[in-house]
């Protein structure tokens, strides 16, 4: 079984979001550069040799979380635009 990776996408989102960021914040907000990675190693592996069990849940948190992000984002704009 894979090691649980230290920091989620769910808990760095919680911290950004406790720290109260501004909407250009919130626009400009990527994942870490090694969430970014490891979304990228998930993603090659699942259309390679495909995921284990805990692989493809960790692939799955990282797919609502970023839909979460994306529609924040969405909705921040259009907050930003009527302001």
């Amino acid at each position: 079984m894979a090691a649980i990776p230290e920091q989620t996408l769910f808990n760095e989102i919680l911290d950004f979001l406790a720290s109260a960021p501004s909407k250009e914040e919130i626009l400009a907000y990527q994942p870490s550069p090694s969430l970014q990675v490891r979304a990228r190693l998930l993603l090659e592996k699942q259309r390679g040799v495909g995921l284990d069990e805990f692989e493809s849940e960790e692939l799955a948190e990282l797919g609502r979380i970023n839909h979460f992000m994306v529609m924040l984002k969405a909705r921040t704009r259009i907050s930003l635009a009527n302001s």
